[in-house]
């Protein structure tokens, strides 16, 4: 059975930029993104059954579950980049059917995502040429954010002479330029070592508070989820009959923000991992 999320009242006394109960009680009766029976079939196999949850404005929402469950699948119908076979998704009230500027989508293969023949500022104009702005106002727009992913001292450097996390910066500093309300990222740190994917993790938090992106956010790695995480959506593989697609929904109340050691001694983050542990090693609910 689906688990109903926990109360999000522990929320409200954070600072700004992370969740509040107020906010949260508003987004049960008009989420800002709202999943109402979504299934995806595909080649005659049902990869996602119909899937229900909503999306409140500023949350941060990681979904995890075992390969070919259906997670990026879920990204790319939220993004208008495919359509559901039943059901519908909405944001602010308007069925996505196709992709918008106001969606921004991060995807894991950094190197194959940036244009080898542009500079890292050639690249983040991308999305200032896509959407008509002129040229005389990209400059500023494009400092402004590769100032807020570390990349200022970078502009003019080429994909090839940048590290894997460096690319990834340049990257979201792309997807920022575009000034989304939502952001999809299908495991954006996967392919990167340790102690670099640690340091965008809290980079990424850092400007998710600052710029009040609503983020859903794929990833194999359940502790990234949990620290990442305002919510945790666990999806399971072959759905069908009694069995969803969406088998738990888990309220993350650890403080924010978040600390790579503190954080994860919390006894709320030790509990929520061996439960997410256990669920994905069963393979059901």
């Amino acid at each position: 059975m689906i688990a109903a999320p926990a109360p999000l009242a522990a929320r409200a006394a954070l600072q700004p930029g992370a969740f509040h109960a107020q906010a949260h009680a508003a987004a049960q009766a008009a989420p800002f993104l709202r999943f109402d029976g979504v299934a995806i079939r595909l080649g005659g196999r049902e990869i996602l059954s119909p899937t229900s949850f909503g999306v409140a404005r500023g949350e941060f929402v990681c979904i995890v579950g075992p390969s070919g469950c259906g997670k990026t699948t879920l990204l790319r119908a939220a993004s208008g980049l495919v359509t559901a076979s039943a059901g519908e998704v909405r944001r602010n009230g308007v069925k996505m059917t196709e992709p918008s500027r106001e969606v921004a989508f991060v995807f894991q293969d950094y190197g194959r995502a940036l244009l080898p023949w542009r500079t890292v500022e050639g690249n983040v104009s991308l999305a200032l040429e896509a959407a008509g702005v002129p040229a005389s106002e990209r400059a500023p727009r494009i400092a402004d954010v590769l100032g807020k992913v570390g990349l200022a001292r970078h502009a003019h450097k080429f994909p090839v002479q940048l590290s894997g996390g460096m690319q990834q910066r340049a990257q979201i500093a792309r997807c920022l330029a575009q000034k989304p309300e939502l952001m999809m990222m299908d495991e954006p740190f996967g392919a990167l070592d340790a102690l670099t994917r640690q340091s965008l993790q809290d980079e990424l938090a850092r400007l998710v508070r600052e710029d009040g992106l609503t983020v859903l956010f794929v990833t194999h790695d359940l502790e990234e989820a949990i620290y990442l995480g305002d919510r945790v959506i666990a999806l399971q593989a072959n759905p069908g009959p009694g069995r969803p697609s969406l088998a738990r929904m888990i309220d993350v109340k650890i403080p924010r923000p978040r600390d790579q050691l503190s954080t994860k001694e919390h006894p709320e983050y030790l509990h929520l991992r061996r439960e997410l542990f256990a669920f994905i090693e069963q393979g059901h609910d």
